[in-house]
């Protein structure tokens, strides 16, 4: 076991020498949106936790398990600016390679965008869009060792620029049921364009490894997660001479101190925490704190929620409903709206009716 993680972490300090700057400087970001409310009102990364929930596949491969066979969702996000993103999932289970695959849509519209020439004259409206047509994979090794794979075929337009690229997460998850804990190290966002915007103008995705560990309490129907993500690359700090540091969360702003490791340190973790409520944890309900986003998206003297999310759940026949909330900015947030089922209750229905 330790053979696996030991070659994750070689990667990441191979990848580590070369790494690129984050916020910004790469193509295909929307590939690090969250595919549903859960994960959303979860921080949007949830790479630690291994249910019944098919959407957690597109983050974390090693996440597919037997439990999301014939599982299918559907996510709705309306972002800021009219932005529009989604998420369609489904999940197959196959006993003769006792494998557990998942294929998926996720897809953002940025909306209709003016076109004018160079001195400002109107010539009609563009659009901007871009998809992911992902496939996955998931099977369990060894007892408390699962591995998973995803493969996404990507197309990208913006107006007359159009690029395809092809993009692969790998991940290795260890499940411990006795302790109900769960570690998982995951290289998301492998691979490159498959054709450019301009000829001869290959730019950058966004490459991450993330590392995220999940307890679920043995008394209290709660599991907490805390992720570690852009392991490949140490200092994420913007350096702003003219900004403000304030403290974590809601504290006084302070001038800027020599406390840049803490800040830096604080940048890659996301913190979340769900409550599972009902014998089958039907009601859930959910928070997160980004410190990442938190710092990135601060207004300097005004104070709010920023960096923070939440949500809830809930479980109505056969079928399961999700809301979350994202507090992106002082001047507003998104809100994420997931429905899920799985098919097979449908056909045990049909049969307990014959019967």
């Amino acid at each position: 076991m330790p053979k696996y993680l030991l070659s994750f972490l070689l990667l990441g300090t191979f990848i580590q020498i070369s790494a690129q700057p984050i916020g910004g400087d790469n193509i295909y970001e929307f590939l690090n949106s969250a595919p549903s409310a859960r994960i959303t009102a979860l921080g949007g990364n949830l790479i630690t936790v291994r249910d019944d929930d098919i959407n957690l596949a597109f983050q974390n491969p090693a996440a597919l398990n037997p439990s999301m066979h014939h599982g299918l969702a559907f996510n709705f996000n309306n972002r800021l600016a009219d932005i529009k993103n989604g998420y369609f999932a489904f999940g197959q289970y196959v006993n003769k390679w006792d494998m557990t695959f998942h294929g998926g849509i996720h897809y953002i519209n940025y909306g209709d965008f003016i076109k004018t020439d160079e001195i400002g004259n109107s010539e009609g409206t563009f659009d901007a869009a871009e998809q992911a047509f992902t496939v996955g994979a998931g099977k369990q090794l060894f007892e408390r060792m699962s591995v998973g794979a995803n493969l996404k075929f990507v197309n990208s337009r913006f107006e007359s620029y159009n690029s395809t690229g092809l993009i692969g997460d790998v991940a290795v998850m260890i499940h411990d049921t006795a302790s109900n804990v769960n570690v998982t190290l995951l290289a998301k966002n492998i691979g490159g364009q498959l054709s450019t915007y301009r000829p001869g103008n290959r730019e950058p995705i966004p490459f991450e490894m993330q590392i995220g560990i999940s307890k679920k309490l043995q008394y209290l129907p709660f599991r907490f997660s805390i992720v570690y993500h852009n392991l490949q690359q140490w200092n994420v700090l913007y350096d702003d001479p003219n900004s403000t540091e304030d403290t974590f969360f809601l504290g006084e702003a302070t001038a800027a101190s020599g406390n840049d490791f803490i800040d830096n340190l604080f940048r890659h973790l996301v913190f979340s925490g769900e409550f599972l409520f009902g014998k089958k944890e039907n009601f859930r309900l959910r928070f997160a704190y980004n410190h990442l986003k938190r710092k990135e998206l601060t207004v300097r003297s005004l104070r709010s929620f920023h960096g923070f999310s939440l949500g809830a759940g809930f479980k109505i026949r056969r079928f399961r409903i999700e809301y979350g909330r994202s507090f992106e900015h002082i001047a507003g947030g998104f809100n994420h709206f997931s429905i899920s089922t799985n098919l097979k209750e449908f056909t045990r229905k049909k049969r307990r009716l014959k019967g």
